[in-house]
């Protein structure tokens, strides 16, 4: 079973305000459900920080 975290836990993982997180929720950005209180997904956390991530995927890495 998916594990669900609250407004505040996910504002505390993605390290901005709870505000900011109901914002992304009523943009459609990130998803969740309502059963009293906002829930959001681990997976659907996930693939919001893949999809929004600013850190580009390299395959692979030149060291100099």
């Amino acid at each position: 079973m998916e594990k669900l975290l609250t407004l505040k836990e996910t504002a505390k993982i993605l390290r901005v305000s709870e505000r900011t997180i109901m914002r992304y929720l009523k943009s459609g950005k990130l998803k969740a459900s309502k059963a009293g209180q906002w829930r959001i997904g681990q997976n659907d956390l996930k693939k919001f920080l893949e999809k929004h991530s600013n850190v580009k995927k390299n395959k692979k890495r030149k060291l100099i």
